[in-house]
């Protein structure tokens, strides 16, 4: 869930949209600069994010990023 474009981008994995909206206590408050990141090829990169394996829906984290 913040690992998906690892190879793409070269590195480790990226900072999450849920990771940054937890920071600024909103997801209104993120701007897509700030999670968005281009790879090989000028593959543009977003991570959504979610919670820890087995605690939640991974799906909160998709429907977040794309609000």
């Amino acid at each position: 869930q913040a690992d998906s474009t690892r190879l793409i981008l070269h590195s480790k994995a990226q900072t999450t949209v849920l990771h940054v909206a937890a920071e600024k206590g909103a997801v209104e408050d993120v701007e897509l600069e700030e999670v968005l990141k281009t790879g090989f090829a000028n593959i543009r990169c977003v991570e959504s994010g979610g919670p820890e394996p087995g605690v939640g829906c991974a799906g909160r984290g998709i429907i977040t990023a794309i609000n």
